[in-house]
């Protein structure tokens, strides 16, 4: 039988890992982008979203080893929870903004925004999938 350190890494799951390289190099390359995004009362915005970046990445690496898949797909589930917060955030000042200027532009952000977050469950559960700790289908 094959677990999370034999078996190859599943198309979806290296679609995770490769959306994580992709965010967390965007993080520390442009960090000002997510600051806004950072639920109001946490502090030091700018250390968080270079944390989120660096995990992000970490969690990509530990994805494509597969004697650290486990470990990495945890971490992942745990990561994409705690950054449901600022997806929310980002959800909720996307519509203040729409509300402020109506334009078709900011309509299709805020669309994008909210059918982002129901998107973070199936990543969720790719990641807990991928570290073997639920059964693929």
């Amino acid at each position: 039988m094959k677990t999370a350190r034999t078996a190859p890494l599943g198309k979806d799951a290296a679609a995770l890992a490769g959306l994580f390289v992709v965010s967390g190099v965007l993080h520390l390359v442009r960090p000002r982008v997510f600051e806004s995004i950072v639920p109001q009362p946490l502090p030091a915005r700018r250390t968080l979203v270079y944390a989120s970046g660096a995990a992000e990445l970490a969690c990509a690496a530990g994805l494509f080893v597969a004697r650290t898949r486990r470990a990495a797909g945890i971490a992942s589930a745990a990561l994409l929870v705690a950054v449901f917060p600022a997806n929310v955030a980002m959800a909720t000042g996307a519509k203040r903004r729409l509300e402020r200027h109506p334009d078709a532009r900011r309509r299709g952000y805020l669309a994008a925004t909210l059918l982002r977050l129901p998107l973070q469950w199936p990543m969720i559960r790719t990641a807990l999938r991928a570290g073997g700790v639920i059964a693929r289908r």
